[in-house]
C-alpha cells in the first residue's frame, strides 16, 4: 500500500513537471521569447548584451506601426532588431538629418541623445530618398523600411543586403529589457 502511494506521488510530480515544460515551451514558441541584443546598432534604446522580450503576439494579431521596434529574421540563423520607419505605401527621405515621410517632417525623439553628441557638421542619418537607395518610390505592400537607432553603425534597410523587410519575416516587437537589471524597463 505504501509503495502504491509512492508511485502515485511520483506520477503526479512527473505530470506536473511535464505540463510545466509544455506550458513554458508554448509560451516561448507562440507568445513571448527572450533574445539577446548583439551589437550597437540600436543604441541607446537597446545596448549590446541586453536581453529583451520579443512579443510574438504583436506581429500575428496586431498591425505594426511606424517607430515600433521589431525583431525579424534576416537569414536562417540571423535575427535583427530595428525600428520601423516606413510602412507599406510610405515614401521615405532624409534631408539635413531630418526624417520626411510622405513629405511630412517627423521628429525622432529617440535619437536626440546621439544628435547632441555629434560635433560640427556631422549628421546621424545621411541624406537619401527611398528610390535612390532601394529603387522603389514607396515601401511595397507587405513590407517595412527599418533603421537602427545608432544610424552611423547600423546594417538596416539602407543596405541592399537587408532592404525592405517582409512582414512574414517579423518575429515580433521588442520593448522590454529584462537583463541586465541596470537597463531593466520599457523602451519607447
Amino acid at each position: 500500500m505504501e509503495r502504491t502511494a509512492e508511485k502515485n506521488e511520483l506520477w503526479e510530480w512527473l505530470k506536473t513537471i511535464g505540463i510545466a515544460i509544455l506550458l513554458a515551451w508554448g509560451i516561448q514558441s507562440f507568445l513571448f521569447s527572450p533574445i539577446k541584443v548583439s551589437g550597437a546598432s540600436m543604441m541607446p534604446t537597446f545596448e549590446d548584451g541586453d536581453k529583451v522580450v520579443v512579443n510574438k503576439i504583436s506581429s500575428k494579431w496586431m498591425e505594426l506601426d511606424r517607430f515600433d521596434v521589431i525583431v525579424f529574421e534576416s537569414s536562417e540563423d540571423t535575427h535583427y532588431i530595428k525600428r520601423i520607419i516606413g510602412v507599406p505605401g510610405d515614401h521615405i527621405a532624409y534631408k539635413n538629418d531630418e526624417l520626411f515621410i510622405n513629405g511630412e517632417k517627423y521628429e525622432e525623439t529617440y535619437l536626440e541623445e546621439y544628435k547632441k553628441e555629434l560635433k560640427g557638421n556631422s549628421k546621424l542619418t545621411g541624406n537619401f530618398v527611398l528610390e535612390e537607395s532601394l529603387g522603389e518610390a514607396v515601401v511595397p505592400a507587405g513590407h517595412y523600411f527599418v533603421l537602427g537607432d545608432n544610424r552611423l553603425y547600423s546594417k538596416d534597410s539602407r543596405d541592399p543586403d537587408v532592404g525592405f523587410v517582409s512582414a512574414d519575416k517579423v518575429l515580433g516587437t521588442a520593448k522590454i529589457v529584462i537583463w541586465p537589471m541596470s537597463n531593466f524597463g520599457v523602451n519607447k
